[in-house]
């Protein structure tokens, strides 16, 4: 047995010994023992020579230069432009899908905050009230579009005065920026009334039916008449109320609100339960008024699919099992 030593010319000046160890070649009847031992021998030397030439690298002791662990300047420059061109393909459809739930998300705080404006007057045995500011009027964030949440602190020692709630949770921003409460209708929504708004004329009570209603007669002085307050007794019962919250921009007449997207909080003041529904097509009041249908599905129903008439059947089934 022999031992040959072997050196790896390593990069940086370093260098690696290797001992071979070789079996001594047994002398063969032809003589081509030495041969092979000869063979071997070239085989060192020329790892040898490509070891000392940096041909040679055992991965096992060598470690990696500073130059494989990093990138070129062509590879970060590649990179940033794959990914320039990925963010111009994503962000238009990502921020249109953004934008596309302003609407509904704000209609569903909005609804939340109606719920526990309720929840706090059963909690305290007091009467609560959400309303939208006046003109010339701020909310609690600076502009005139939040609603605003008051309670009747003293209603024995000063009835009918509200004090705004501080509370965290009537505080914030519930209608998201670019939405805006259109119109407040206090009363059960029907078909006649909604059936008005293709005709141009108020859908809410006229000015006859406003006089004649002492619970619109209460606030018909102090408030605007599109934005009465949604007053909460004590037991968290109230009126009836459909909040229309749409995307127009601000001071859009009332007939071009139809170009744009709008949902309706509909509360009903007894039970506390509360839905979101778009607009009603003028074909789908037809069909309500000849089933003598309710224009509240009792459901969340924002699809821009027109309703059929099996839809309002099984919905009216499914209430009816539950």
């Amino acid at each position: 047995m022999t031992h040959q030593r072997c050196h790896y010319g390593a990069r940086q000046g370093r260098s690696l010994t290797v001992a071979v160890r070789t079996r001594k070649p047994r002398p063969l009847p032809d003589g081509r023992g030495s041969e092979r031992q000869s063979a071997i021998l070239d085989i060192l030397d020329a790892i040898r020579r490509r070891a000392r030439q940096g041909q040679v690298r055992n991965p096992r002791f060598t470690e990696p230069s500073r130059l494989d662990r990093s990138f070129t300047l062509l590879e970060v420059l590649l990179v940033i432009g794959l990914l320039t061109v990925l963010a111009a393909m994503v962000m238009p459809n990502l921020l249109g899908q953004i934008l596309g739930e302003r609407l509904p998300r704000s209609a569903k705080q909005l609804r939340s905050l109606v719920q526990l404006t309720r929840a706090n007057a059963m909690l305290d045995g007091k009467r609560y009230r959400l309303r939208f500011p006046r003109q010339d009027e701020l909310d609690n964030e600076g502009t005139d579009v939040q609603p605003i949440v008051e309670c009747e602190e003293e209603p024995f020692r000063a009835p009918g005065i509200y004090v705004a709630v501080t509370a965290a949770w009537a505080q914030g921003e519930t209608l998201l920026e670019g939405v805006w409460c259109v119109k407040v209708r206090l009363a059960k929504p029907t078909t006649e009334q909604l059936l008005r708004n293709f005709e141009d004329v108020r859908a809410d009570l006229n000015e006859d039916e406003q006089e004649a209603d002492p619970f619109y007669q209460e606030f018909i002085d102090d408030f605007e008449k599109d934005y009465p307050p949604l007053v909460f007794e004590p037991d968290g019962t109230s009126e009836w109320a459909t909040f229309v919250v749409s995307e127009a921009p601000r001071g859009t007449d009332s007939k071009a609100l139809a170009d744009y997207k709008r949902i309706e909080v509909i509360y009903d003041g007894l039970t506390g339960l509360a839905w979101l529904q778009r607009p009603f097509y003028e074909e789908e009041l037809n069909m309500l008024v000849e089933h003598n249908w309710p224009p509240v599905l009792r459901k969340d129903f924002l699809r821009a699919e027109p309703l059929t008439e099996n839809e309002v059947i099984e919905i009216q089934e499914s209430l009816v099992r539950k």
